[in-house]
């Protein structure tokens, strides 16, 4: 982890040392950090701690935990990562950290829209058996925005009653698309979004300055071309779904430059909040509701061409 991810794991840190450990926490952000921090903290739960460093003096101190040689920290060793898949037709629904029986890690199959309902009884049925190792256990639910409905009745039921000695971890680039009721039985852990160059600057990767270029010249589109454009996000929802998240990311990025400029030279950008409204709408229900990624696409460039006329 980096330092900014290290300070914002203190808390958790404090926990373990003061065996005060909640049964579940939401580590919410966008990026590698919120699932780095889950990943670091399942495996210093398992750390015994009783392992041995490398100038071979003892690791007891839960401040240092994953000690790295224990033999639960050993165990844990993510390693080569196993595909899931959320049907359980050619992959396993959930996989364990490393190979410690009492870690788990969940996310959405490869090729899949969904953290699947299947995939959430697999780790309850997992979390009904008495521990392995017979320390703490954990759960990690990756991309846990993508969880359906029922996949999300079923986890919070789990939250409600959970086993002894267990803790659920979820990672959420998108909290609201969580149930409030899910949410509210979670420890929050809010991760700043890590700085990304912007899509104006000159030095921005190649791909986001063509796509800003393109996106400086939408008030000229006609609605046919508008509608091509948003053709580009037809196709299996698996392919396009992410592709168009990861566009709408970088057109907030460029319509929020575009907002401040305005606010800035004193011009009205009440229609460009609106399309700020209408972009993030369609961020939710891309989240939530299974929507059509070509449809959200469409109402956002519409959206984004009137603010911008």
């Amino acid at each position: 982890m980096d330092e900014t991810a290290d300070k914002l794991c203190e808390p958790l840190r404090r926990s373990i040392e003061a065996e005060r450990v909640h049964s579940a926490y939401l580590f919410a952000g966008v990026g590698e950090r919120p699932a780095a921090c889950a990943l670091w903290f399942a495996r210093a739960l398992a750390c015994t701690g009783d392992g041995e460093s490398g100038d071979g003096a003892a690791v007891g101190d839960a401040a240092r935990r994953p000690c790295e040689a224990c033999p639960a920290c050993r165990r844990s060793d993510p390693g080569e990562l196993i595909p899931l898949d959320g049907t359980g037709r050619s992959g396993p629904l959930l996989r364990h950290i490393g190979t410690h029986p009492d870690l788990v890690w969940v996310e959405r199959g490869a090729g899949d829209t969904r953290v699947r309902i299947g995939q959430i009884r697999a780790m309850q049925e997992m979390f009904q058996l008495r521990t392995v190792e017979g320390g703490r256990r954990a759960g990690v639910v990756a991309d846990a925005e993508w969880l359906n409905q029922e996949a999300q009745n079923a986890l919070l039921r789990l939250l409600e009653e959970p086993p002894p000695a267990t803790t659920l971890l979820l990672v959420s680039a998108q909290p609201a698309g969580l149930l409030a009721t899910v949410r509210s039985r979670c420890q929050r852990l809010q991760f700043p979004p890590e700085r990304k160059p912007s899509p104006l600057a000159a030095d921005a990767p190649e791909e986001a300055q063509a796509e800003a270029a393109r996106l400086a010249r939408i008030a000229k589109l006609s609605e046919s071309e508008l509608l091509d454009w948003a053709e580009e996000f037809r196709g299996p929802r698996q392919v396009t779904a992410p592709a168009l998240t990861e566009w709408l990311a970088l057109t907030a990025a460029w319509l929020h430059e575009k907002t401040c400029t305005a606010a800035l030279a004193g011009e009205n950008p009440d229609a460009r909040l609106e399309a700020w409204a209408v972009l993030n709408a369609g961020r939710k229900s891309l989240a939530q509701r299974n929507a059509n990624p070509q449809m959200v696409a469409e109402r956002v460039l519409f959206a984004l061409r009137e603010a911008m006329v």
